[in-house]
């Protein structure tokens, strides 16, 4: 199970957080500066696999930015890296070739994108193609309501 999921930039800006166990907020901020000096501290070559307290952070980075996730001690790593790569793959069908723009000035899309991939921090829905569908229905309803909010009442 997934405790928490992380994305930050190269430069330790915090782009996405989604916690998955209660933490205080004193707690997630210590959690979110462990993972930013550890993580970025990291040779490049380095195993993607690390050891933190009593969870195994597992990481990936992306263009700019690093994907974060910590995991419990039973976990394996190799399938929560392909939920990172997932997670990745469904933002770069939703944005075309996803950046850090995309998730700073988009950042309501990319949370809806991963709570309709995850929940409760195990994958609720594998196929792309559904999570492309609950986006399509999203957007369309927001379009919809934007028409009915713009629209002259009489």
């Amino acid at each position: 199970m997934i405790h928490f999921l992380l994305l930050f930039s190269k430069q330790g800006k915090l782009r996405l957080q989604k916690w998955f166990m209660p933490l205080t907020d004193r707690e997630k901020r210590k959690v979110i500066r462990d993972m930013m000096m550890i993580v970025l501290a990291r040779p490049s070559r380095s195993c993607n696999f690390l050891q933190w307290r009593d969870l195994k952070i597992v990481y990936k980075r992306y263009a700019s930015l690093y994907f974060c996730a910590g995991l419990e001690g039973q976990d394996n790593e190799l399938l929560s890296l392909e939920v990172l790569h997932r997670y990745v793959e469904l933002l770069d069908k939703y944005f075309g070739n996803v950046c850090e723009l995309d998730i700073i000035f988009n950042f309501e899309k990319a949370y809806f994108i991963l709570d309709e991939f995850l929940m409760g921090g195990e994958v609720l829905e594998t196929s792309k193609a559904a999570v492309g569908v609950s986006l399509q229905e999203a957007d369309a309803l927001q379009e919809t309501m934007e028409e009915y909010m713009n629209k002259p009442s009489y």
